[in-house]
């Protein structure tokens, strides 16, 4: 086998052997394939300077280590053992005789230490054994486990081998890596595949890994079976493996074989006995201890957490044809990971995250290959519970895929006219509106609704769900016009049908209440944000991401009419909250972050607001993609910041960037459009660019009264704005009854000492000075 990647190995091995006083022992241990006789075989090349007394290479599975060493003795060193001397006396006899100097014995394929023990007395100690061996052997007896090489070590021992053809792992380094870590960094695999390649070398890395991986029973694979002449090791990768396969009972070949069920990733034991129930775990522990751990045929990772290697993964499967019980495995395998999916909540915290994270390569094995032996009843959840699992971590694209898949499966095998397909494409849906496609979310929510009515009757709460998530996208279209009556039919159901005391009722007063702030009718939104956060903290407790959420939006709410001393203790509780849910990387976190800025900056608390600002951009960013409307209003937001403090050079090209986006991503008939052009157009009128402001303004007052109404306090901003570019230009006569507009509005909707109120009427007051 080529030698690479096993320096310090060889360093620790002499070490080992240079301990001992008495006769030193020493054992390289690991699964088949590693290059335990490379190493021990190197290492003798190496050093044997220091063994004068020589070298004795033995088999220990061609014949017993005492007539080996006799023999040795007699053809090597010329020495002649008494005849009438019994074997063990006969070595003892060699033992004494043996050249000079320091001995290495090299026991090559050890299963039993008790056949070379009794051997070994009377041996002094210049004489040092090294065994190669599958098993432990024994606290006694020193010993180097070997285990795979590391990535980099794996690749040079590849392109070693290609050495003939320079440059073709270069040409294909992602794909030769790629190969590399399919193959588990098996030296033996590694070297198999490479001479291969060596000798066709108009094969691509891309077409042999292709092989490999579509073929179904990969270890058959030419490349992987013959060993050539010149190769230390004498087996392929599965004869090597079926030497440890020979060595199993039937029960210890049946837990390799669930074993193999899950993915090539770190299976949590607990997992392993949910799959054998019935199987006594006193029982299924001494076979991992005894057996698989003991052959390294699997391997301890950390406590109660143990993985197959990838290659003796496939070796395990390709044996399931012949085990008697292995569709019940299979079936026992997918219902342990549909239970583990089914405990994801729909907004899991950061500590539901961590419970479940070492499961979900196993629950997307079952998605992927094991669909199959998933009930009918259960099919969603395999798919559900690996993308709230990403999702609740605001990893919205990784989510994507399983959404998409769930949807696909569910009508290939329970047709479009099933629940299941409705939820699918609400789940779908909701996603994509975390993602600001409202364009792909709006019609699967329809089908959705539709489908539901059809299946359930109008009176159900998971029609009363899907009215209440499609006027949430009409919410943040801003056709606030269809969410309202679409909200207050979601809310009414479900009091009705789950009673005044359920979250899902707190829900529905929260996503009112968010309209309603939308709408300006803060008198009518607070009552219902207050109402839904006591019933979130009554029914889900303190520690929940719904509590955060609502304390969240009740400080906007405050902040909207400029009530900031109720308003910042909220954010930071809300802030405090999400963090410590949620972890420090979620959109949530980034919400709250953005928000307590935004309440900082209309303090004039600059120095406080921009870092915020910045870390939530960053979040946004990382989590979300430079395409979405949540990068667009902290763009937006950060240019005010820069503007309130006058660094008009920074705020411009931030300001055009979030227009830019706000119109690409929500079309041009969009409340927030109508800011971000209210707002450049500010810019250009404290700048005395009137003649680029005033279009701006216009548009921008057009947009808000069409979308929001004649009565928002956004209308009246509006007005308030195009009647200060008027105003400054002396324009007087043009300012004052849109003044008078702004005020009636203000005054109507936010009282007449609101600072928005006060301000308009003294922006009136002072025109009256000039008329």
């Amino acid at each position: 086998m080529k030698f690479v990647g096993r320096d310090q190995e060889l360093q620790e091995l002499d070490k080992l052997l240079q301990e001992n006083n008495q006769v030193a022992i020493a054992a390289i241990l690991g699964m088949g394939g590693l290059g335990k006789t490379e190493l021990a075989l190197q290492y003798a090349m190496t050093q044997r300077e220091n063994y004068k007394g020589g070298l004795c290479w033995l088999q220990a599975k061609v014949e017993d280590f005492g007539v080996q060493v006799v023999r040795f003795a007699r053809t090597q060193l010329d020495l002649k053992p008494p005849e009438e001397f019994d074997l063990p006396a006969q070595v003892q006899y060699c033992w004494r005789n043996w050249r000079e100097g320091n001995v290495l014995l090299v026991v090559d394929d050890l299963t039993d230490y008790q056949q070379v023990k009794p051997y070994l007395q009377g041996a002094s100690s210049r004489f040092k054994v090294l065994m190669t061996t599958r098993k432990k052997l024994g606290a006694a007896i020193k010993q180097l486990s070997l285990d795979v090489l590391q990535p980099d070590a794996a690749l040079e021992l590849l392109r070693s081998l290609l050495a003939e053809t320079p440059g073709r792992i270069e040409r294909e380094l992602d794909v030769a890596k790629q190969l590399c870590a399919w193959l588990g960094y098996l030296p033996l695999g590694l070297e198999l595949v490479g001479r291969y390649l060596a000798r066709k070398q108009d094969l691509s890395i891309s077409k042999m890994m292709g092989r490999l991986k579509e073929k179904e029973k990969p270890l058959e694979q030419p490349a992987l079976v013959k060993p050539e002449a010149d190769m230390t090791a004498q087996r392929g990768v599965q004869a090597a493996f079926e030497l440890s396969w020979q060595e199993l009972a039937e029960d210890d070949k049946q837990l390799g074989c669930v074993l193999s069920l899950f993915a090539t990733a770190p299976i949590p034991w607990n997992l392993v006995e949910q799959c054998l129930p019935e199987q006594d775990e006193d029982e299924l522990e001494e076979i991992r201890d005894d057996k698989l751990l003991n052959l390294h045929l699997l391997q301890r990772k950390g406590e109660g957490i143990y993985q197959l290697h990838p290659l003796l993964r496939e070796f395990f499967q390709s044996k399931f044809t012949g085990l008697e019980q292995g569709e019940e495995f299979k079936r026992s395998f997918c219902q342990v990971m549909v239970t583990v999916a089914q405990e994801i909540p729909q907004t899991p915290t950061l500590e539901e995250i961590n419970a479940v994270s070492l499961a979900t390569p196993h629950t997307a094995e079952v998605a992927n290959n094991l669909i199959q032996y998933v009930s009918d009843e259960d099919l969603i959840w395999p798919f559900l519970g690996l993308s709230r699992f990403y999702e609740g971590q605001g990893l919205y694209t990784q989510a994507e895929p399983w959404y998409q898949q769930c949807l696909s499966t569910v009508q290939n095998r329970l047709g479009d006219n099933h629940l299941h397909v409705a939820s699918s494409l609400n789940n779908l849906a909701l996603l994509y509106e975390s993602q600001g496609k409202y364009n792909q979310a709006e019609p699967l929510y329809l089908q959705a609704l539709e489908l539901l009515k059809r299946l359930l009757g109008d009176n159900h709460p998971d029609v009363a769900s899907s009215l209440n998530n499609l006027a949430l996208l009409y919410n943040s279209q801003g056709k606030y016009d269809q969410a309202e009556p679409l909200f207050l039919q979601a809310l009414e159901l479900k009091q009705r049908l789950l009673g005044d005391n359920h979250p899902d009722v707190a829900l529905s007063l929260n996503n009112l209440a968010l309209l309603y702030d939308s709408q300006g009718r803060y008198d009518q939104a607070e009552p219902l944000f207050l109402q839904a956060l006591e019933l979130f903290k009554r029914l889900l407790g303190d520690n929940h991401p719904h509590v955060a959420l609502s304390l969240n939006n009740l400080a906007l709410l405050y902040e909207s009419q400029e009530k900031y001393d109720q308003a910042e203790p909220l954010f930071l509780q809300a802030l405090e909250l999400f963090k410590r849910l949620l972890g420090d990387n979620h959109p949530h976190v980034a919400l709250s972050l953005s928000s307590l800025a935004y309440l900082y900056n209309h303090q004039g608390k600059y120095d406080q607001a921009e870092p915020l600002y910045l870390q939530a951009l960053e979040l946004y960013k990382r989590l979300l993609g430079d395409n979405h409307p949540h990068v667009a209003t902290n763009l937006h937001n950060l240019a005010l910041l820069y503007y309130y403090q006058g660094k008009y050079d920074q705020a411009e090209p931030l300001f055009l960037q979030a227009l830019e986006l706000r119109q690409r991503l929500l079309g041009d008939n969009h409340p927030d459009v109508a800011t971000s052009l209210n707002n450049l157009a500010y810019l250009y009128n404290s700048q005395g660019k009137y003649d680029q402001a005033e279009p701006l303004f216009l548009q921008a007052l057009e947009l808000r009264q069409r979308l929001l109404g004649d009565n928002h306090p956004d209308v009246a901003t509006s007005l308030n704005n195009l009647a200060l570019l008027y105003y400054y230009q002396g324009k007087y006569d043009q300012a004052e009854p849109l003044f008078l507009q702004a005020l009636n509005i203000l005054e109507r909707g936010l009282g007449e000492n609101h600072p928005n109120t006060v301000t308009c009427r003294e922006s009136l007051a002072n025109l009256r000075d000039y008329l």
